[in-house]
């Protein structure tokens, strides 16, 4: 099931995706490091920064980090403080992402591409739906059904959104990206208003399933599935320097 969702985009910050299109052939090669648990949030956002600087620089390929971080909630360039509705139990990190407020922590898969845009002659809006059907993809392989939805943003199945997306593009290069929930404690979402979406609850695939595979496990479909969503041969490397 496939639904094409639309969206605006504002200074090339981007949350919302349109309609998706076929995907790339393998072009290219690009770096990809499993960063484990308990990651900090600004630790990684440099890094994010480091990468993207040095790839708009051409001194580097494109490049993936996957992760979890540690509980933290995050407000997009369009949060609303109303928004927080209860006392956070986690830091709150404004962020330079499109997007709104929403939660990362333990169970999490976090994404972030760092991909030039501009060498692949894509937008930003062709770009967003791509990473949402590769974690169509990803989900398949564990026998969860997910789609999009026109006019709004993320992954979402029958029990709600179980993956979320937020991005920044600059000097043609894109950065923030994707988080899947996999097995992470939904009640940390009551405390704000996930997105700025009030009427649709958030699932995980845990929720979904009855189980939930390893963060790691789903970690490696995402990275299959955006590779051939984006035309980009993963190589493997050292996780943190």
């Amino acid at each position: 099931m496939t639904r094409s969702p639309l969206g605006l985009l504002r200074e090339q910050d981007v949350e919302e995706a349109s309609a998706g299109a076929a995907p790339a052939p393998a072009l290219r090669n690009g770096a990809a490091r499993w960063l484990g648990a308990g990651v900090d949030y600004a630790w990684a956002w440099e890094l994010q920064r480091s990468l993207a600087a040095a790839r708009a620089d051409g001194e580097t390929d494109d490049a993936l980090l996957l992760l979890e971080h540690a509980p933290v909630y995050t407000a997009g360039r369009r949060s609303l403080p109303e928004h927080v509705i209860e006392e956070l139990g986690a830091p709150l990190v404004e962020t330079d992402r499109g997007g709104q407020t929403t939660y990362h922590g333990p169970g999490q898969l976090v994404g972030y591409p760092i991909v030039s845009l501009a060498a692949m002659g894509w937008g930003p809006r062709r770009y967003a739906a791509a990473i949402e059907q590769a974690l169509i993809a990803a989900l398949s392989e564990f026998g969860v059904e997910a789609w999009r939805e026109e006019g709004l943003t993320g992954v979402w199945t029958d029990g709600g959104k179980v993956a979320a997306i937020g991005l920044k593009v600059a000097r043609g290069v894109a950065m923030h990206g994707f988080a899947l929930n996999v097995s992470t404690d939904l009640r940390a979402y009551r405390a704000i208003v996930p997105c700025g979406v009030a009427d649709r609850p958030v699932t995980s695939m845990a929720a979904l399933l009855g189980r939930a595979p390893g963060v790691r496990a789903a970690a490696d479909a995402a990275a299959a599935a955006l590779g051939g969503a984006l035309g980009i041969a993963w190589r493997w490397e050292q996780g943190r320097a």
